[in-house]
């Protein structure tokens, strides 16, 4: 029987075919063994991972606010040491990903747009602020503020809530000015709405939660 190749050596010939100047990648690895993936998630905890079934996804960065490759290889060693097989893809790179940026509608429009297909009686939001570059991570979270934005997930972005009359999260008002704050500042990106809920009218709480990962956001 073939030995499989440590999940390490395989995030060594990923690193060594990045193109030169690379800033972030995004990687999902896939978890030979489905009764391992809770393990191994939590092993990668670190690296703030979106899971799905026995695949893991998550980003490192090699500057600003994202985990870097030494921190990749550090946790992926702790999971060739249980030991847990699996594959570790490249998805994309920063390079990859990135688009010119008259091909980019504003983050603000984009708000917009997705608020306009939502039913006239949505009452609570939870969205993504999806960013090309983990460079961007800082001055985004400092200029989205007012939405209390939280990290979570494999991607270079951040998360939050919106509340259009009252409870937890912000308003769409205030949403709108911070992506357009996050505009003018010339930092791309995608928006996008996850999960919503109409006519929430809750009894003794601000407002319904929503449990991902087992955490509630």
């Amino acid at each position: 029987m073939l030995q499989s190749v440590r999940l390490v050596e395989q995030w060594q010939r990923i690193e060594q075919e990045l193109p030169e100047g690379w800033s972030d990648a995004r990687l999902e690895l896939t978890v030979t063994d489905a009764a391992r993936a809770d393990r191994a998630a939590a092993l990668l905890g670190p690296l703030m991972p979106g899971r799905a079934g026995k695949r893991i996804r998550f980003f490192t960065a090699v500057r600003g606010a994202g985990p870097g490759p030494e921190a990749v290889r550090r946790l992926l060693e702790l999971l060739d040491e249980e030991p847990i097989e699996g594959r570790l893809e490249l998805l994309a790179s920063d390079r990859a990903t990135e688009l010119p940026e008259t091909h980019r509608p504003s983050l603000a429009s984009s708000w917009e747009a997705a608020l306009a297909e939502l039913p006239d009686d949505w009452s609570d939001l939870y969205a993504e602020l999806e960013l090309t570059s983990s460079d961007h991570l800082e001055r985004a979270a400092l200029l989205t503020a007012p939405l209390n934005p939280g990290r979570y997930g494999g991607t270079p972005g951040l998360r939050f809530r919106v509340a259009r009359t009252f409870g937890y999260g912000a308003s769409p008002q205030m949403t709108l000015r911070c992506l357009r704050r996050l505009d003018e500042d010339g930092i791309p990106g995608t928006v996008r709405i996850l999960r919503s809920l109409a006519s929430t009218e809750p009894v003794g709480t601000q407002g319904p939660v929503w449990y991902l990962g087992g955490k509630v956001v």
